[in-house]
């Protein structure tokens, strides 16, 4: 039985209903070998006021409670750039990307980021007395849950009974927590770069299967640190996009509820 036959059989697709139903079995394993999307870019740069802005754009990412956890690494030196296309285990997108930008998730900024956000407040002196109270009630992390998780449960025990006379805002117990929070809120800044991008005309590709421990070292991050996406940036070359990607029955996985 040819790969072929036997994706029909398992996404229940008659010969007749495949789009490609003339193609070879040989040709169909070509197919399925390379149905990744392979991102190639052309030689035309991207302004660096573009690159600039959308940065920008990238920290006005929505989050839980408006302190950010993150950073972007713009890479620009010829040298890093080299180490870092290397530790992307040279995809394509990452070989001739016009730039890279790493987006790093930062749990153990979230104090730090706290403090700055009261001391902006009091030197504006303006701000409303309902926004400087909702941080200055936040209540610092349990960075460690102690013994069996007694201290995460007694917090969150404490916090629900304070909540009952007045409201507490949502914070994280854990470190656990906090990994889930930065990392998610970092995705959807990642996001905000890749429409920016988009907005201008280029093209991005977020990567994914890197080394992230040399990408670490090379941008000189501590450990608990989390990389949580690399993305080039280029206009695309149409012909280094190759690879139909096979798609399965739409009711299989699209349910109406």
């Amino acid at each position: 039985m040819s790969k072929l036959t036997s994706f029909l059989d398992h996404a229940h697709i008659s010969i007749e209903e495949y789009p490609l139903r003339n193609t070879s079995p040989e040709a169909f394993d070509n197919i399925i070998q390379n149905r990744r999307s392979v991102r190639v870019y052309t030689d035309e740069k991207v302004p660096e006021e573009v690159v600039q802005k959308v940065l920008e754009w990238g920290l006005l990412a929505p989050n839980s409670s408006n302190l950010q956890c993150w950073e972007f690494y713009w890479v620009r030196n010829p040298d890093k750039k080299k180490s870092l296309i290397d530790a992307l285990f040279n995809q394509p997108a990452a070989r001739t990307a016009q730039e890279i930008i790493v987006a790093v998730a930062h749990p153990d900024q979230w104090k730090k980021t706290r403090v700055q956000m009261l001391e902006h407040f009091q030197k504006q002196g303006d701000v409303p007395k309902s926004a400087l109270a909702y941080y200055q009630k936040l209540v610092p992390i349990a960075y460690s849950q102690g013994f069996l998780g007694t201290w995460g449960v007694l917090k969150k025990i404490g916090i629900t009974a304070i909540g009952f006379f007045k409201p507490i805002p949502r914070e994280p117990t854990s470190w656990s927590d906090m990994k889930i929070w930065a990392v998610k809120s970092t995705a959807l800044a990642c996001e905000n770069i890749m429409l920016g991008f988009s907005a201008y005309g280029y093209d991005t590709c977020p990567m994914e299967g890197y080394d992230s421990d040399r990408i670490k070292k090379i941008l000189g991050l501590p450990r608990k640190t989390q990389v949580v996406m690399a993305i080039s940036v280029g206009k695309r070359d149409k012909k280094g996009v190759y690879g139909p990607r096979i798609r399965m029955p739409k009711e299989q996985f699209i349910k109406v509820i």
